[in-house]
């Protein structure tokens, strides 16, 4: 944001220099850039009385001048000014000197004749729009005297570099406002008074020309529109071009100009369209509903969106809402009547609209932080107040005023101790209100010593106690606030169950042999389709990230075993086969559209390659599937988890493990895992030659239980010694023999002394009958109390042989 001193001054007293107003501004929170003299490309120019005139020898319409420019000798100049004449005092342009426009000074010859300056214009100096001839000063000012310092022209542009959340500064008015309020003393904020004539019998009123119909009052909450009739189009003032000049804005006409004048002066975006480009006269605030081309006034065609919202007229659309507006109606040379718009649009659908057609604009920046809805008509006023002033014109009777969408006012309640304790002050409720209320918040006693804070519409982002806290300290002083140290607990507080789970989780992984991989959150479409997930699966279910990194990084990953295969890929293609890896992180898992995805943490792990090292003692056997299922096992049983259950994974559920080769880990009669060998399909898909073997657990789903886990107390060492009994049991081959061990150790409950139960043989084929496999089952019994007796064992022994019988319908061997 630019603005001068000298446009400041019309809002407020300003008695400090461009320096300190920069420094107190920067205080504020509102960072100064720059300060810069806006008159500093006059260095070079500088009073000249012209001495003697005389014509040029070859050119009828130029004259040679001699210029006392303070130094004894005189400089030759070539001038073709009708004006020019002997004892004139102007400014003149020395060798060197840079005018506007990139213009150097350079010593030269004009048609033969040595020219060793200029004779400038004021419009060649942007001091005034006149051409007519080089500009006359007062005789008495002192030849050679720089031209800034003998007019007095000492002025200074601030360019502040303003944080998203204040767009209340894009404008000299907001600005204004808080120079206001940092001084010594507070000043007033002086805005500028607009008074509309009386109605005229003899116009018509706007309501007879102009119909608004805003069928998307979502997109836009209020939408006001004043007319002008008898316009004359031309250039602006003088004024008017200096002060839009003066914050780098080129001058268009004059209609267009006094938009641009009042959204830098008020903050408010305004658009004219010519009247009689509008077909029937109505203007219609919605949605493109399609994919259409529109040009815009730079004459570029753009494609847009179905969700953008549109100015239309009764017929086509005339402009991108908030945005900028078309070539179809934009103001001519021959325009006679213009129609001014002022309106409130959706932030959020300004800043989309901008992002995804490539136009951005003074207009689209402002209305995608928020304008002020109140003040939409007050700027509509001003402004066609300032082009009838400007172009001839005369307004219509009336105003138009659609506000489908009022705005609520927001109150905040805050506590006077709350906010000293916050800031480390001790400022009282007074104080407070006084800050607050010389930035235009309006302050009310509430109940039990709270103050009531009503915010101004025009401070978007104020909507908390912890927000006025900020403006209280920025207006007190962030300097002024007395440094101290926190108060420090002498008793620290734990790591949370979360954190101190995943620290286990990492010593008891790497204490097992594997490494941590670390991958991004970010993976490819394709992964997905490598895995085989079918179209439903929430795993697939993930959307597309707006600016991906790359085409590899363009979804969220919705499972973490993607990555470690990758890591796989990429390791075996260093001539590294035995692999042990695993990998903490959050999957995401996509909800509505539109909504945040459902983040879940897991633990996932990889072995692939030998079930050790290869050495010379050893042998190198591979790995299999029993070898990941024992980590998980050994994994739950150091986190202090109890024991888990295992069952076959449904193939349509865990399409990429092996038919038969994959498991489902239960725990606590929830899924909480699974674990298996990869497929040849997926494996492929990855560019991997030898077998996988993975385990992937939710960790949401066991914190729970880690959380209870950890505060409980640990068993003693028993005192007394085991006995073992074996049970053989002759069964289908499809009962899963982790199914009947969960039973056995189900019966804990009733038989307390069953201490553990585990399978060490398994058998088929001959002597058993097809379709049937021996189970050999070692359960172990203990009492915490006594030396158990042969006798006591072997009457629970056989209840459990039976109740295992019956139930699988198996037998005994004979």
């Amino acid at each position: 944001m630019k603005v001068t001193i000298s446009w400041l001054k019309e809002y407020t007293q300003v008695v400090d220099s461009a320096a300190d107003i920069a420094d107190k501004l920067t205080m504020a929170g509102l960072e100064v850039d720059a300060v810069t003299p806006r008159y500093d490309y006059l260095n070079g120019v500088v009073v000249g009385r012209v001495e003697a005139v005389e014509k040029h020898p070859q050119a009828d319409k130029l004259s040679c001048c001699k210029v006392n420019v303070g130094g004894e000798k005189l400089l030759s100049i070539v001038c073709g000014a009708p004006n020019v004449r002997e004892g004139l005092v102007v400014p003149c342009a020395t060798i060197g000197t840079v005018l506007p426009g990139e213009f150097t000074i350079k010593k030269s010859k004009l048609r033969g004749a040595l020219s060793e300056g200029m004779l400038c214009s004021a419009a060649e100096l942007q001091l005034d729009t006149s051409h007519a001839g080089i500009m006359e000063l007062d005789d008495g000012l002192i030849p050679g005297t720089p031209l800034a310092e003998a007019l007095m022209l000492d002025d200074d542009m601030l360019e502040i570099d303003l944080t998203p959340n204040r767009p209340d500064c894009l404008s000299v008015i907001g600005v204004a406002r808080e120079v206001a309020a940092f001084g010594e003393t507070s000043a007033s904020l002086m805005l500028p008074v607009v008074t509309l004539s009386e109605p005229d019998p003899e116009l018509q009123s706007i309501d007879d020309l102009v119909a608004i119909d805003i069928q998307d009052s979502d997109l836009c909450h209020r939408y006001t529109a004043g007319m002008l009739v008898d316009v004359k189009v031309g250039p602006s003032p003088f004024w008017l071009q200096d002060r839009l000049l003066s914050v780098g804005l080129t001058p268009i006409n004059n209609i267009v100009d006094v938009t641009n004048f009042v959204m830098m002066e008020m903050g408010q975006p305004l658009h004219a369209f010519d009247y009689d480009n509008i077909a029937k006269g109505r203007i219609e605030v919605k949605r493109a509903g399609a994919p259409i081309s529109f040009t815009t006034l730079d004459s570029k065609a753009h494609t847009l969106d179905p969700e953008m919202l549109m100015i239309c007229d009764g017929e086509r659309p005339i402009g991108i809402a908030g945005v900028m507006g078309g070539e179809n109606s934009e103001i001519m040379p021959e325009t006679t009547r213009v129609l001014v718009e002022s309106a409130y649009f959706n932030p959020v659908s300004v800043r989309r609209t901008a992002k995804r057609s490539g136009i951005n604009t003074d207009a689209s920046h402002r209305f995608e932080r928020g304008v002020d809805p109140e003040a939409t008509l007050a700027a509509l006023k001003r402004a066609i107040t300032l082009m009838a002033e400007v172009s001839g014109g005369k307004i219509l009777n009336g105003l138009i005023d659609a506000y489908p969408v009022k705005y609520e006012p927001v109150s905040v309640n805050i506590v006077p101790q709350a906010l000293n304790r916050r800031l480390g002050t001790t400022l009282d409720p007074g104080t407070i209100g006084s800050l607050l209320a010389s930035v235009g918040f309006e302050v009310a006693d509430g109940h039990d010593g709270t103050m009531v804070v009503t915010v101004p519409p025009f401070r978007v982002d104020v909507s908390r106690p912890e927000d006025l806290s900020e403006e209280v300290a920025r207006l007190w002083g962030y300097n002024r606030i007395e440094t101290r140290f926190p108060d420090v607990p002498v008793q620290a507080k734990g790591v949370s169950p979360r954190i101190a789970m995943r620290y286990a989780l990492q010593d008891i992984m790497v204490g097992m042999g594997f490494s941590e991989a670390v991958n991004y959150s970010f993976t490819s479409a394709l992964s997905c389709d490598h895995l085989g997930l079918k179209d439903g699966d929430e795993r697939r279910a993930v959307e597309d990230i707006l600016n991906p990194i790359s085409e590899e990084l363009s979804v969220l990953r919705t499972s973490l075993i993607p990555g470690l295969l990758e890591n796989m890929r990429r390791n075996n293609a260093q001539q590294i086969d035995t692999l042990r890896l695993f990998e903490i992180g959050k999957t995401f898992l996509a909800t509505k559209k539109g909504r945040q995805p459902r983040e879940i943490e897991m633990v996932s792990g990889l072995w692939s390659g030998a079930r050790e090292p290869g050495a010379w003692y050893s042998r190198r056997t591979p790995c299999d599937f029993y070898d990941i299922k024992g980590v998980v096992e050994a994994l739950l049983k150091a986190m202090g988890f109890g024991e888990a259950q295992y069952a076959l994974a449904n193939g349509d559920a865990y399409p990429y493990y092996k038919k038969g080769y994959g498991a489902v880990i239960r725990y606590e009669e929830g899924v909480v895992g699974s674990l298996g060998m990869i497929n040849d399909t997926v494996l492929n898909a990855f560019g991997l030659k030898q077998d996988a073997f993975l385990f992937e657990l939710d960790l949401e789903r066991l914190l729970p239980f880690y959380a209870h886990n950890v505060m409980g107390t640990t068993d003693p060492l028993p005192k007394f010694p085991a006995l073992a009994r074996d049970l053989t049991l002759i069964l289908d081959k499809e009962i899963e023999a982790g199914g009947v061990i969960a039973d056995v150790l189900a019966l804990k409950k009733q038989q307390p002394l069953i201490e553990d139960a585990f399978l060490f043989d398994l058998y088929e084929g001959k002597p058993l009958a097809e379709g049937k496999k021996s189970l050999s089952l070692r359960i172990v019994y203990r009492s915490w109390e006594k030396t158990l007796k042969e006798k006591k064992v072997k009457g629970i022994h056989a209840h459990i042989s039976k109740t295992m019988m019956e139930k699988y319908g198996a037998e005994l061997p004979s």
